[in-house]
């Protein structure tokens, strides 16, 4: 080409250089300010490792689910907690009740785990001041008599069938308003009667 100022010759756009096609001022091509950005291998090369650790660390997810799950997809798999009414091995009675029918009679409701919320007042009467009561427990298959408001010397009766069954009990302390009797074993809560005695000697009994 024609001399420049300075004795150089002439760079021609898109002439080839000594050391490489140049840019269109002139620049040879691999001449351009270094942007810091990696080559094309370079890149290609961190892609595959990021690609690899990526699916690293999806396999180890899925790994730690199929484990915790059980593998079913479903929440982790826990042993069942004891229920607390299942029934005593052998006896066929919740957890705790220690009687059932005629196993129950002449024993106490409260000691035979037959009472409490296991029980229910189906029929009373009201003798002067003292209350008398039927109480019976499906569960158990009993009934017994319970007197309330009572007097040291009154006596409670539970009576049932014919010719009568009876249990009875009576209030022994000067202290203690109340008193039950032992148990019978019934086939419902309508075949068992109660009655109270006061020391008085009035009587009275339900229906």
């Amino acid at each position: 080409g024609s001399p420049v100022p300075g004795g150089g010759p002439a760079r021609t756009p898109g002439a080839s250089w000594p050391y490489g096609p140049t840019t269109a001022d002139g620049e040879p091509r691999d001449a351009r300010p270094d942007t810091g950005g990696p080559s094309g291998g370079g890149r290609r090369g961190r892609r595959l490792t990021m690609f690899l650790v990526g699916v690293g660390g999806a396999l180890v997810v899925i790994g730690a689910a199929f484990h915790f799950t059980g593998g079913d997809g479903k929440r982790p798999r826990t042993a069942p907690e004891p229920s607390t009414t299942s029934a005593q091995p052998g006896t066929g009675l919740p957890a705790g009740v220690k009687c059932g029918g005629a196993g129950c009679t002449g024993k106490d409701p409260e000691d035979m785990g037959c009472g409490g919320t296991r029980a229910t007042t189906t029929t009373s009467v009201t003798v002067g001041t003292t209350l008398v009561e039927v109480r019976y427990s499906k569960t158990c298959g009993a009934a017994w008599a319970r007197i309330t408001r009572a007097a040291q010397g009154d006596r409670a009766e539970v009576s049932a069938g014919a010719p009568a069954r009876k249990q009875t009990g009576s209030v022994t302390q000067a202290a203690d308003t109340d008193a039950y009797t032992p148990m019978l074993a019934v086939k419902d809560a309508a075949e068992a009667k109660a009655c109270v005695t006061l020391t008085s000697g009035r009587k009275g009994c339900t229906a």
